[in-house]
């Protein structure tokens, strides 16, 4: 069976959690545990992040 890749990097998203305020639950619980708008705010932020990289 193939395992997918995430898109986003690792440290990134951990980076990106610890911005937001999440890296607790992450720690804690996993990515699981995440809210649904935490995750979002983290795709908006990693969009920020890739956006400015681009240019």
């Amino acid at each position: 069976m193939k395992k997918n890749k995430g898109i986003m990097n690792e440290n990134l998203k951990y980076e990106i959690a610890n911005e937001l305020g999440v890296s607790n639950i992450v720690q804690n619980e996993g990515w699981g545990a995440v809210s649904s708008r935490n995750c979002g705010n983290m795709v908006t932020k990693a969009i920020e992040i890739a956006n400015r990289n681009y240019q």
